[in-house]
């Protein structure tokens, strides 16, 4: 499998956030384009509609770390989502993208609605934050070749930044992003 280092629909939607991304930019969109190598990886023969919806989620999984400020940012990346999806008529994918950034931190598999693009997702953003260490079945030398083609350009740097922010907010919660419970709520 050959080593993707651009998607021209990441990089169309993000472009709008760039200046509220500012200087984690290049990071972020690295950490996207990595992360969906992996879900390609993982899922091979995907269609082209389930790659544009997992390219879409990837850009506003943890988009309300900047938009929003705050480490609790589940809620308010798939809100972001949702309203890029109405101005663009896709109302019909909202449910199903709000469950991909809504579980992408679950701590276990994803077992719900929408659980086979969930649980791809879900499990390339563990691989990328976890700098390769956990693999989730992906190939070594993949990952390898992924992190040498789509550098890190301070991506956990910032994660870390963030995580700090929230240790002084609130440091009885340090984690509130992850989730436990792999029950999906309407």
């Amino acid at each position: 499998m050959n080593v993707v280092t651009r998607y021209d629909l990441v990089d169309e939607v993000l472009e709008q956030f760039r200046s509220v991304i500012d200087k984690d930019f290049d990071g972020y969109r690295n950490h996207i384009t990595r992360m969906l190598n992996y879900c390609h990886f993982l899922l091979p023969t995907i269609s082209p509609e389930d790659s544009q919806k997992i390219q879409i989620a990837a850009v506003f999984h943890d988009i309300a770390l900047w938009t929003h400020n705050r480490v609790d940012y589940l809620v308010p990346s798939y809100q972001d989502c949702h309203q890029w999806l109405e101005k663009q008529g896709l109302d019909h994918w909202k449910e199903e993208l709000q469950i991909i950034i809504d579980m992408h931190h679950l701590v276990s598999e994803y077992k719900g609605p929408h659980s086979k693009l969930a649980e791809i997702f879900r499990k390339a953003d563990l691989v990328d934050f976890s700098l390769g260490f956990i693999r989730n079945g992906i190939d070594k030398s993949f990952i390898k070749e992924v992190k040498q083609a789509i550098p890190n350009a301070g991506f956990h740097k910032a994660l870390i930044r963030f995580s700090c922010i929230q240790l002084g907010r609130n440091p009885l919660n340090p984690l509130p992003m992850m989730r436990i419970n792999n029950i999906y709520k309407r």
